[in-house]
């Protein structure tokens, strides 16, 4: 299934795997995730949901999301609210 994580140093990470914690790296720690999926006319990702493995994504604990570069321009929405609402989000 298509899932993300965002890790306690604010990283995004999403993919097609079986449990959340598959998109962990060793002595990585999850703060929660969710869903995903592609919303390509819109030019959107749409989040939601919440990670079995870790609930749902504590915002409140980074102050910055670093996503990979190869969404720069994609809009980023978590439960059809823009993702900048709830943190400041920088492409790396």
């Amino acid at each position: 299934m298509q899932k993300f994580i965002v890790t306690t140093d604010g990283k995004f990470r999403f993919g097609d795997v079986g449990l959340h914690k598959h998109l962990l790296k060793w002595r990585e720690h999850c703060i929660g995730g969710g869903f995903y999926q592609f919303d390509y006319v819109g030019n959107r990702m749409l989040l939601g949901g919440r990670s079995y493995d870790f609930g749902r994504v504590q915002w409140d604990m980074i102050d910055c999301l670093l996503v990979p570069k190869s969404l720069e321009g994609m809009s980023m929405y978590y439960e059809d609210l823009p993702l900048t609402d709830f943190v400041k989000v920088k492409y790396v």
